[in-house]
């Protein structure tokens, strides 16, 4: 188990083979739009198609929790290792969790 809460948002993301919790709190979210520019434009983008994998991977790499030792680095490597189709089901949960917050649990 992931220890993942999708009632809080939460998703989870296997890191060198380590099931990780993408936490998207206001502070992890605050250091990802100082990166990344304004979270809504990176919804747009993504819905667009045109989300580019260093984003995904700092997105990814901001929620982490805790992020403990594990580099940027790695956390690109495990979306390249799960393909971006796969990288794509914690995605929707964190971009869900941006556009509508504690609106319960994501859509299955």
């Amino acid at each position: 188990m992931s220890g993942a809460n999708p009632w809080r948002g939460e998703a989870s993301l296997t890191i060198a083979g380590s099931p990780r919790v993408l936490r998207p709190s206001f502070a992890a979210l605050v250091a990802a739009e100082e990166e990344l520019g304004p979270l809504f434009a990176l919804v747009e983008r993504a819905g667009a198609g045109q989300l580019r994998l260093g984003e995904l991977a700092a997105l990814f790499w901001h929620c982490l929790s805790p992020q403990g030792d594990l580099s940027r680095e790695a956390v690109g490597e495990a979306v390249v290792a799960m393909g971006l189709a796969a990288a794509s089901a914690p995605l929707r949960v964190l971009l869900g969790q941006i556009l509508q917050g504690d609106a319960g649990p994501p859509a299955p």
